[in-house]
């Protein structure tokens, strides 16, 4: 079919779509040679592709219409005049029907100038050298973020778009405003995106969020990320970028075990695992998170693993001080290694007054771990006794099981009149005579067993 001419296509094409491709490339060209003329001719030269780009829709001709989208933005280039860039951009895809391959091609065709790709292989606002062309790009960036909202078949370039936009607010200072623009997109719902894409999004609303302190919500964000796809070959950097944010939150909560996992994921990462600097501060702090934690079985069975891990035996402090806490026996504030232990950096990060908070919790751990291996070993006991072998004062000792009581660590009664922590639980007259009767049964067992031996011996011989 000639140029010009309209029909139905065979083959059940429902559309009347009229072949316009000769007279774009004509009109395309006349529209280049008046701008090459003189720049004022630019509104005259978007006229003309106006006119033929309303043909094209209406006709259906959607390569051509492609073409002459993009001609008409890439005149505004051409003649530097963003004003009309952005307007033409407007116009176009806001037209009556338009086509949703037109309006792709638009924001296509203009993200290169707003936006560049990084080191890490995500987009960033494209770097400008005056004040004029930022806030240039920074309304093109929002003209096309306006155009690909609530468009399917452009949510990745939304995501990158947004993602700019945050960075061009926290570059302003405005990091509540960054925070609320990346809260807006749920990326985590968009299939256009590769899995590296989506991590990347939602770390940065983390990294946001927690920079406005708005800790309950960095808590929400950080549970739309797959534990699972962090452990993925490939993900390395966006593991430990994970739990660094992760860190930063815990460390607010004053959660130590959770803190004490974060440096351990970050030190089982294989890329730090190649790097002994790294693999050494992660292990260093793992081991004194953990032992600022409080006892359960959890942190017992990680601190038994943490033990038998090789790289431990090269840290000297470490080792020992792990050792110590696995081991049944009485310790006593200050440790040997003390002194070192708090000087270690994951213990001096923070808010004024949480160095303290974790030194004053590192020697209740010690109390902590005294009064379970007293309770180990004794059934009751003098108060001024225990208190003397663990170098306490009485009114300390007694506040401090007063709590790993409360807290279910512990069994204890503490009798004051008589001076009596007693730590075994008295036991019910029926279970003392079921305990009794299980004794009798054991020995009766044992002295047939051994009955039974001596008259084998005497046949053998």
């Amino acid at each position: 079919m000639s140029a010009g001419q309209s029909g139905k296509a065979d083959g059940g094409q429902l559309e009347e779509r009229i072949d316009l491709t000769s007279e774009t490339e004509s009109k395309l060209t006349q529209a280049q040679n008046l701008i090459t003329t003189s720049s004022s001719n630019l509104p005259e030269a978007l006229q003309l592709l106006y006119a033929l780009e309303k043909r094209c829709r209406i006709g259906n001709d959607t390569p051509s219409l492609l073409k002459v989208c993009e001609g008409c933005l890439q005149l505004c280039k051409d003649v530097g005049d963003e004003e009309s860039l952005i307007s033409t951009i407007e116009t176009l895809s806001t037209r009556r029907s338009q086509k949703s391959k037109a309006i792709g091609a638009l924001v296509s065709k203009t993200l290169p100038w707003v936006l560049q790709v990084d080191v890490g292989g995500g987009f960033l606002p494209l770097e400008v050298a005056s004040k004029e062309q930022k806030e240039i790009r920074d309304k093109l960036i929002v003209t096309l973020r306006d155009i690909t909202d609530g468009k399917l078949f452009l949510e990745a370039e939304r995501a990158r778009l947004t993602r700019a936009l945050a960075v061009v607010k926290e570059t302003d200072g405005d990091i509540p405003g960054a925070a609320n623009i990346l809260q807006e997109v749920h990326v985590e719902t968009y299939s256009s995106l590769s899995k590296r894409e989506k991590v990347e999004f939602i770390l940065e609303q983390i990294r946001l969020t927690l920079g406005k302190r708005d800790f309950v919500r960095a808590a929400i964000v950080a549970n739309k990320i797959n534990r699972k796809v962090l452990n993925e070959e490939g993900m390395e950097d966006e593991k430990i970028k994970f739990f660094t944010l992760m860190t930063e939150y815990h460390r607010h909560e004053k959660d130590a075990f959770e803190l004490a996992k974060d440096y351990h994921y970050i030190y089982l990462t294989f890329s730090v695992q190649n790097k002994q600097d790294e693999w050494m501060e992660a292990l260093k702090s793992t081991v004194l998170f953990l032992v600022l934690s409080p006892y359960s079985r959890e942190q017992q069975d990680m601190l038994n693993r943490v033990n038998v891990d090789s790289n431990l035996q090269k840290i000297d402090t470490c080792k020992n001080v792990v050792k110590l806490f696995l081991t049944k026996e009485i310790l006593h504030h200050p440790l040997p290694q003390q002194a070192e232990m708090e000087g270690f950096e994951a213990l001096n990060i923070g808010d004024d007054g949480l160095s303290e908070h974790w030194k004053e919790t590192f020697k209740t751990r010690i109390i902590q771990h005294d009064v379970r291996v007293a309770a180990m070993y004794y059934q009751r006991i003098h108060g001024k006794r225990l208190a003397e072998l663990l170098k306490l004062s009485p009114s300390e000792l007694e506040g401090e099981i007063a709590n790993m009581v409360s807290n279910g660590d512990v069994y204890a009664k503490i009798d004051r009149p008589n001076d009596i922590i007693r730590f075994a639980q008295k036991k019910a007259p029926e279970a003392v005579l079921s305990d009794w009767a299980d004794d009798i049964s054991s020995l009766l067992t044992l002295v047939d067993k051994t009955t039974h031996l001596i008259h084998k011996e005497k046949m053998t011989h």
